[in-house]
């Protein structure tokens, strides 16, 4: 993944999250939840390191707007 810096989240409010899960299914269902609580960069790609165990994937949020109402 690509390194976070200080412009990534230089405004109040906007978070990188980087999530670890057994599964895929567990890290879009994370993902998924975080999207219905704030607006998000959206379920994004994961990817499994040769070695490590898990799923990662990192989601960009802004946690000062609402995310989407779930239909």
């Amino acid at each position: 993944m690509k390194p976070i810096d200080e412009q990534h989240i230089a405004e109040p409010g906007l978070v990188v999250l980087d999530i670890t899960g057994g599964d895929e299914d567990t890290v879009q269902s994370v993902m998924a939840a975080l999207e219905g609580l704030w607006a998000t960069s959206g379920i994004g790609p994961m990817r499994r390191d040769p070695g490590e165990p898990g799923v990662r994937a990192r989601i960009y949020a802004d946690v000062q707007r609402p995310g989407r109402e779930a239909p």
